[in-house]
């Protein structure tokens, strides 16, 4: 077998791009991991798309089983997972005809000529057979036995033909791995952890991956040979992430940096499980994990762990944020903190559950009854999942208020390289709770009121058996000071009005420009949530090219930072590409008046950096037009 060591004397590639593509039981979405991870250790920079499939039970074999998983790794810094890959990797030929147009022109297609008999055939839709005729031609085809191949290899194993079959995707991985000069040995440790205690397992996945490394080296597939040098990355201990595991351990850092225990109460729903699975892990950091029968179930435990002094957390996609309106505002009644992570996905109702989408943001704003004002953070990317979450957690301990974090199916599954922090720079998170009498009433007695606010608008928290402290709790409308139930009309404007101030005056960053922008432009790209890769690599684009554009991107969603109108009203014009309708662009034209355009795309999928540098190039185009028209008719 060919070590890593070896590798330099492969050509070098600065970037490549490669899809994984199967049928949903091949196991892509491992080899995708795998090839990502070994590359992560190699020091590559990365960015990955997980596809899962349209119908998580398609039938075997079928266009809407095909499930795909994409990687970029290069040499240097990159935002998105590609536009287009280099290498399409099919397993059989429905991944074949989904996920052909998506390849290069002169690609790299490799195929399991195995997988390629009528009956396969016939259920992709193919009247014959892609591999015998031209159609192929533009591609450079390599055409491999995958299957009979895994299973020569795992025959002197002693292990069944049906079983070692399993194996091929691992054959696939042992192939590229050779391919694109990726070290072997924490692919095989892999192995070894992830089937201790099934030694035929593991050595038929070792056998098969074997088989596919040595496959390339005496088919003369050598001058498919490269290698993509490790990337410049800052000094420091790296990590592959994705977006639900940095968001977790996010959590439980905030749980430290707090103080306070965690506890999580969610129903599974795809794609948040995850958060559940892996927050499940960490009891050793004090955190407590409620798999609920229902959302509002869920919710309503998260509500009651912060009245009683944890860090509450519930987390769910769309239609669970639905559900949960109405508890929602119970907490923003009793002004609790509480973190409601939405992991959006496609579609209303059950809608698309595996493909994503950003189309909850007018929901997290507005989507409740009678002004209950939330505020909204969205992370960027992968890793910024970890900070957005210790972000969110500050503002709703330190404020006293229930808040929404964003993130959406392609941040949740995609990964890249994260360099883990030192906890010592991480700034602690303050949190004060009500110990003694702050009022006194009309006989002169000393009295605690629970609404009784400081000059931020924050109420005191009296934990439940804190000595003497008693105060009522519930929904219905409390009296401004006392806590007492009121229906008093005055007491209620005012009630909402504090509720409302008190949110929009959570100091948040200013609006700062993109590092990559020059702040020279007369186009502003204004981004949120997981739109960043796309739009930060576009921009790179087009300023390398010559054109000007600038580009910010909102953490922050609701309160907004304080300086954007001014920046917004800079710009001579505003584009927003957003991943539903138009939600933020409407927000943008209401609290600022300005003519905000929107760059619109509802299909599941993220943007590439092409679609939306095409569309800057048209807008930079019609501003140029523009420009010279107004010049003629000044001069």
């Amino acid at each position: 077998m060919t070590d890593i060591a070896e590798a330099p004397l492969a050509p070098a590639l600065d970037q490549v791009i490669i899809r994984f593509a199967g049928d949903s039981g091949d196991g892509m979405q491992l080899t995708g991991d795998r090839f990502t991870s070994a590359s992560a250790m190699f020091g590559n920079d990365l960015a990955t798309l997980p596809e899962y499939p349209a119908e998580i039970r398609a039938p075997a074999g079928t266009l809407a089983g095909v499930s795909a998983f994409q990687v970029h790794i290069s040499d240097h810094d990159i935002t998105t997972p590609g536009d287009a890959p280099d290498v399409l990797v099919a397993m059989n030929p429905a991944a074949l005809k989904s996920d052909l147009h998506t390849l290069v022109q002169g690609g790299t297609l490799i195929v399991n000529k195995d997988t390629f008999e009528d009956r396969n055939l016939a259920k992709a839709g193919y009247d014959r057979d892609p591999l015998a005729g031209e159609d192929l031609a533009g591609y450079r085809l390599i055409e491999v036995p995958m299957t009979s191949l895994t299973k020569d290899a795992c025959a002197e194993l002693g292990v069944k033909p049906r079983d070692a079959d399993r194996s091929k995707n691992f054959f696939a991985l042992g192939l590229l791995s050779w391919m694109y000069s990726r070290p072997v040995e924490p692919t095989l440790d892999w192995i070894n952890a992830k089937f201790a205690g099934k030694e035929k397992v593991i050595a038929a996945n070792k056998a098969a991956f074997n088989a596919g490394h040595a496959y390339g080296e005496t088919a003369e597939l050598g001058a498919q040979r490269v290698i993509v040098n490790a990337a410049p990355l800052e000094k420091g201990t790296y990590t592959n992430i994705n977006g639900n595991t940095a968001l977790s351990w996010g959590l439980v850092a905030a749980s430290q940096l707090s103080g306070l225990p965690l506890y999580l109460g969610s129903y599974p729903i795809t794609p948040a499980s995850d958060v559940l699975h892996e927050l499940s892990k960490h009891k050793a950091f004090g955190v407590t994990t409620f798999q609920a029968e229902d959302e509002i179930a869920a919710i309503g435990a998260a509500i009651g762990a912060s009245y009683g002094g944890s860090l509450g957390v519930t987390t769910t996609s769309g239609p669970g944020v639905a559900l949960k309106g109405e508890s929602m505002g119970l907490a923003v009644s009793l002004e609790l903190p509480l973190i409601v992570v939405d992991i959006q996905r496609g579609g209303p109702s059950t809608g698309l559950p595996t493909k994503t989408e950003a189309a909850d943001l007018l929901m997290a704003l507005y989507g409740r009854h009678g002004e209950a004002p939330m505020p909204v953070v969205a992370p960027k990317t992968p890793s910024d999942c970890f900070d957005v979450a210790i972000e969110a957690a500050r503002i709703a301990l330190e404020h006293q208020t229930p808040v929404m974090l964003l993130s959406d199916g392609y941040l949740a599954n995609g990964s890249e390289p994260w360099r883990l922090p030192d906890v010592s720079d991480l700034p602690s998170i303050e949190v004060e709770y009500a110990t003694t009498f702050n009022m006194l009433d009309e006989d002169g007695n000393e009295v605690f009121w629970p609404y009784l606010r400081d000059e931020n608008l924050k109420r005191p928290i009296a934990l439940p058996g804190t000595p003497d402290l008693m105060h009522r709790i519930g929904g219905i409308e409390k009296e401004d000071g006392s806590g007492n139930v009121s229906y008093e009309p005055e007491n209620h404007e005012r009630m909402v009005h504090l509720r409302n101030d008190r949110i929009a005056s959570i100091p948040v960053p200013d609006a700062v420009l993109e590092p990559d922008s020059g702040g020279d432009a007369d186009l502003l790209i204004v981004g949120w949530g997981s739109t960043w890769g796309a739009i930060a690599g576009a921009c790179r684009r087009v300023r390398a090219s010559g054109g000007r554009v600038d580009h910010v991107h909102l953490t922050h969603l609701n309160p907004l930072p304080a300086n954007l109108g001014d920046l917004l009203h800079s710009y001579r014009r505003v584009v927003v590409p957003e991943l539903n309708l138009g939600q933020l662009v409407k927000v943008l034209r209401a609290e600022y008046l300005v003519d905000a355009q929107l760059l619109s795309k509802v299909k599941g999928q993220p943007f590439t950096a092409g679609e939306v540098e095409y569309a800057v190039s048209e807008v930079l185009t019609e501003l140029s037009a523009t420009g010279n028209t107004e010049a003629e008719e000044a001069g």
